[in-house]
């Protein structure tokens, strides 16, 4: 395969380097590890020939993340969160005339990958999951995380070796010696990302927590996992394996963390018998959503005081107002409840966002709301949506008081590097929904 040309592409203002090589085939794309650079990439040769392996498969698109290797620089207080990393996505494969796509990833990128797979299952053909993980560090629930103590320490871990190839150590032992190959790596890892914009991305790659979306996965999927990684335990690997379903676990040997480093003949080997046995596409009626339930809070005592007319003449108002923010934020208005809303949206970011601002735009009317938002799987049904998510929702928003917009732990785990920030609100038993959720109030 030939060096492919970088080209661009738009994402909300944003261009997005990307580049397309190969021919034929399935289109692989290559969901970025966030440390990116779809030129220098090619001149590190273990990477060049991961590129030229994956090119035996299909047709390969590569891309680099906002604030990444080509891609336009970004604030570092503004980097892309993981509803932006799925725009890219979906913007480069439009752009790459990539109806669907089976998705490749490694280390961080499983983070970007797995929403994306959850939530677009119609443009997903598969999800090829390389030593990566749903949540770096450890929980009551998942102990064999990096302890949350060594949080900070693992920041300045990285950073002390940034850009020096140091990281060799962690990720790649068996080349960790070789001057060269050490050499070669901190090149690489100068041409993707700062100093400063390494340490934001470490802090927000810290937070990733994709584990409540593992079960709304079902485009076919492959989990491979060395053995002796270091950086990325095998145990991260299996979990994935146990949680998304009807997922095909290959467990390899060897202890580098990276693809291309030790027997990248054996990760080929196992994508191509996997992909090998992939199914028809299918029409697909169950997804990853965030839904949003909004209502006015004291509404009857509001309509008496009005009479009819005043009232109705006010709520169409409120519906004007409020189907205006649902299409500004990409939101599906399901249906109106007399008084509120219920819609769905691609991404819980775009979903928090539109609830606060319904709320801010109707406060000259003096209506306030109450709104809740969640996150969990929906099947289409009819022009509507149905499951257990939607209900959850509804109860998420009734724990709110006027003006609030509460989520739900899932939501603000989907938000990570979106900018939004939350306030606890402890743990709730919602009425008809089995087990405890953690609520949070997001703060204006």
């Amino acid at each position: 395969m030939e060096i492919p040309a970088t080209r661009y592409a738009n994402v909300g203002g944003l261009s997005i380097a990307y580049s397309v090589g190969g021919r034929g085939g399935q289109d692989i794309l290559v969901c970025s590890n966030w440390t990116s650079h779809v030129e220098a990439s090619w001149d590190w040769a273990p990477s060049a020939r991961l590129m030229h392996r994956l090119a035996t498969l299909g047709r390969v698109i590569t891309f680099d993340l906002p604030g990444n290797g080509l891609s336009d620089p970004v604030s570092l207080n503004d980097l892309p969160g993981m509803e932006q990393w799925m725009d890219c996505v979906r913007v480069v494969m439009d752009a790459a005339d990539s109806e669907r796509a089976v998705l490749f990833c490694e280390g961080a990128g499983g983070g970007l990958a797995i929403p994306f797979a959850a939530t677009h299952p119609d443009r997903v053909a598969a999800l090829i999951l390389c030593n990566t993980f749903a949540r770096l560090h450890r929980a009551d629930d998942y102990p064999f995380g990096i302890p949350e103590e060594r949080r900070e320490l693992g920041i300045e871990w990285w950073l002390e070796r940034w850009g020096t190839g140091r990281q060799l150590e962690l990720t790649a032992p068996s080349v960790a010696d070789d001057p060269h190959e050490v050499e070669l790596i901190a090149r690489f890892e100068r041409h993707s990302a700062s100093p400063g914009v390494a340490r934001a991305f470490f802090r927000m790659i810290s937070e990733i927590d994709v584990r409540d979306v593992l079960q709304a996965v079902h485009v076919p999927t492959l989990v491979l996992h060395r053995e002796g990684d270091r950086w990325i335990r095998v145990q991260h690997g299996r979990y994935l394996a146990e949680h998304i379903e009807g997922a095909r676990y290959g467990e390899l040997r060897g202890d580098n963390h990276f693809a291309f480093y030790g027997d990248l003949e054996a990760v080929v080997d196992e994508m191509r018998s996997f992909l090998a046995t992939l199914p028809e596409p299918h029409d697909v009626d169950r997804m990853l959503a965030a839904i949003l339930v909004t209502d006015i809070a004291g509404s009857t005592q509001r309509a008496a005081e009005l009479g009819d007319s005043r009232w109705r003449a006010l709520l169409d108002e409120h519906d004007a107002i409020t189907r205006k923010q649902l299409a500004f934020f990409r939101g599906r208005e399901i249906r109106s409840t007399g008084d509120g809303f219920l819609a769905v949206f691609d991404g819980a970011a775009r979903a928090v966002r539109c609830a606060g601002a319904i709320r801010d735009a109707l406060r000259p009317l003096d209506l306030p709301i109450r709104a809740g938002v969640h996150s969990g799987e929906i099947e289409s049904r009819g022009g509507g949506v149905d499951g257990i998510a939607v209900h959850i929702a509804t109860r998420v928003a009734g724990t709110a008081a006027a003006g609030e917009v509460i989520v739900s732990q899932t939501v603000k785990d989907l938000t990570v590097g979106g900018g939004l920030t939350f306030d606890d609100r402890g743990v709730h038993a919602l009425k008809g929904v089995p087990g405890e959720w953690r609520m949070f109030a997001v703060e204006t």
